[in-house]
């Protein structure tokens, strides 16, 4: 059936990263890879997109934009590790410049901007403080708190190149690292619950109220 049963339903794409640095073992990945498992609810009828990214400006810069147009998804939700997260870190944007950080490669990007000529700041129109409320009222036991910083690296990179493709439709979640506090399956269950107020407030999942 290939991708054709895909495109049948909205397509949710969640990306994690691949290892870097002191990451060997990338946080991010292993929870979208845990999130897939468990699945958005019998009531989501979406198909669930999963993909692992390198630590590559290049590959960002390349594939981000490409998955836009494969999928063409309802949602995209950007998910990397913070070696300083200790919460379900739910970033409102991302910036354009000042990525000064080599990557896996020991590459920096053009100009160490990502999209030349664009605006400095891109803010997601999704309403992250109310994705916050929606998870910390939950009794999933992970906690949530909003930023407004990603971190001028590949998590504020690749929030920015999807940004800059539709404000609408793209959010980042930053995950502390592996049992630091949580376990895959707690950061998973936090995620799903982030990813069901997304739709919610997109009216792709219905609210029980």
């Amino acid at each position: 059936m290939g991708d054709n049963s895909i495109m049948e339903k909205p397509v949710v794409l969640v990306t994690g990263f691949g290892p870097f640095a002191m990451h060997q073992v990338n946080a991010s990945w292993v929870a979208v890879q845990e999130l897939q498992r468990i699945g958005l609810g019998d009531d989501v009828d979406v198909s669930l997109v999963a993909l692992e990214i390198p630590v590559e400006y290049s590959t960002v810069m390349e594939r981000v934009p490409a998955l836009w147009k494969q999928f063409n998804p309802q949602l995209v939700v950007h998910v990397g590790v913070s070696g300083i997260a200790k919460e379900l870190t739910l970033e409102q944007g991302a910036h354009n410049d000042g990525y000064d950080k080599p990557d896996i490669r020991g590459l920096l990007p053009p100009d160490q901007c990502c999209v030349n000529g664009c605006h400095h700041y891109i803010s997601s129109r999704i309403d992250m403080t109310s994705v916050c409320e929606a998870v910390n009222s939950s009794e999933c036991g992970v906690h949530a708190v909003v930023s407004n910083d990603p971190g001028r690296y590949l998590c504020d990179f690749i929030y920015y190149t999807s940004l800059n493709v539709n404000e609408m439709r793209t959010a980042f979640i930053h995950v502390p690292p592996l049992d630091r506090p949580y376990s895959a399956r707690q950061m998973a269950e936090g995620i799903r619950l982030a990813v069901r107020e997304m739709l919610k407030q997109m009216k792709l999942v219905h609210s029980k109220h």
